[in-house]
C-alpha cells in the first residue's frame, strides 16, 4: 500500500510545489520506489516542471490531466479515467511519475462545489472522495510506494479530497507573521473540519466505504522555507524571521523538520532547468556551492528526515 501524503498550505509562494518535486526525487533516490506525484494546483506549476511546457500545453488539451478526476462528476460526457492521465515525466533517471493538472481546474472546482447528485449528504461525501475512488479504481495503490498531492493554496473540494486520501501533510512554512495566525487554521481546518466532516459522512447508512480514505489524516511536519540568514543551521536568522522561528519553536517544536532551507536563488536556477537540486552539473563556482554541502545537502538530509515520518504513518 501506498504512503499517501498532501504538501499543503493555506498560502501561496511558501514553497509547496518546490518541496513536492524535491521530496519525490529524493524519495525514489533515497528509498529506490516509484513515486507518483498529483499536481492538484490549477497554476500548474508542478505539470510543468515535471513536463516541460510543451507537453504540458499537449496534454492540458487533450484534457489527460487531473480533471479528468473532477469532471467525472460535473459533466456526464466524461467518465472516472485510469492510468491514461499519469505521465512519465522526464525526471533524468529518477522513477517519478506526475499526474498534470491543468488551468481549467480552478473552473471545475467551482462547478464541482454546485454540482449534486443524489442525496445532499451523499454529494458531499461522493464529491470529496473522487481521488480516493480514482485510485482505487486504477489500482494505483499497488503500484507506487509513495503518492504525493501538490495541493493548492486554499481548502476547497481538491484539497479535501488529497486530505481525505492521505495518510499525513506536510506544511511547507516561511517564518513570517502571517505563518502565526494561518498554521493553527490549518491545522484545526484540517483535524476539526475535514476529517471530522468526513467521518462523520462516512459513518451514514448507505454512504458505502473505501479502502483508499483515511479518516484521520496527521500532521507529518513543518518544513521550514526560505529563511533570511548566513547561517540557518545554526539559527542565526534576520531579526524578523528569528522572532517567528522562535515562536514556531515554542509551539510547534515537535514537527519542526529539520534542516532549515534557506532563501537562495540556486533552487530556482535548478528547476529552471527542469532538474532537482541534486541532478544540478558542478561545471561552475556556483553550481559547485550548490552542489557540495550546501543546498544538494540540505534538501538531501531533509528527505532522510522526512522518510521516517512517512513511514511511522
Amino acid at each position: 500500500m501506498a504512503k499517501r501524503i498532501s504538501i499543503i498550505n493555506f498560502k501561496g509562494g511558501v514553497g509547496k510545489t518546490t518541496l513536492a518535486f524535491h521530496l519525490a526525487t529524493g524519495l525514489e533516490n533515497l528509498t529506490d520506489k516509484r513515486v507518483l506525484l498529483v499536481d492538484l494546483d490549477h497554476q500548474s506549476s508542478l505539470s510543468i516542471l515535471c513536463l516541460g511546457y510543451n507537453r504540458w500545453d499537449e496534454v492540458s488539451d487533450s484534457v489527460n490531466t487531473v480533471d479528468r478526476i473532477f469532471l467525472s462528476y460535473v459533466d456526464e460526457e466524461y467518465e472516472m479515467p485510469g492510468t491514461e492521465i499519469v505521465e512519465s515525466g522526464p525526471m533524468y533517471g529518477y522513477w517519478v511519475d506526475v499526474v498534470p493538472a491543468s488551468l481549467n481546474l480552478d473552473s471545475i472546482e467551482v462547478e464541482l462545489t454546485s454540482t449534486f447528485r443524489g442525496s445532499p449528504m451523499r454529494s458531499e461525501w461522493n464529491k470529496r472522495t473522487l481521488l480516493c475512488k480514482w485510485i482505487e479504481d486504477a489500482g494505483l495503490d499497488d503500484e507506487y510506494e509513495y503518492i504525493i498531492f501538490d495541493c493548492p493554496p486554499a481548502t476547497k473540494i481538491v484539497s479535501q479530497n488529497a486530505v481525505a486520501a492521505s495518510h499525513g501533510y506536510i506544511v511547507p512554512v516561511v517564518p513570517e507573521a502571517v505563518m502565526q495566525r494561518g498554521l493553527p487554521h490549518l491545522f484545526e481546518t484540517i483535524e476539526y473540519r475535514i476529517d471530522t466532516m468526513l467521518k462523520m459522512l462516512s459513518t451514514l447508512p448507505g454512504m458505502g466505504s473505501s479502502i483508499i480514505y483515511v479518516p484521520d489524516t496527521r500532521m507529518i511536519g513543518l518544513a521550514i522555507t526560505s529563511a533570511k540568514s548566513g547561517v540557518v543551521g545554526k539559527r542565526r536568522l534576520q531579526t524578523d524571521h528569528s522572532t517567528h522561528m522562535n515562536d514556531l519553536e515554542r509551539h510547534w517544536s515537535e514537527y519542526i523538520i529539520e534542516p532549515l532551507i534557506p532563501e537562495t536563488n540556486l533552487v530556482s536556477k535548478a528547476l529552471a532547468a527542469n532538474i532537482p537540486v541534486y541532478d544540478i552539473p558542478g561545471s561552475t563556482i556556483e553550481n559547485r556551492k550548490l552542489r557540495d554541502g550546501y543546498i544538494y545537502d540540505i534538501y538531501e538530509r531533509l528527505v532522510k528526515n522526512i522518510e521516517p515520518r512517512i513511514s511511522d504513518l
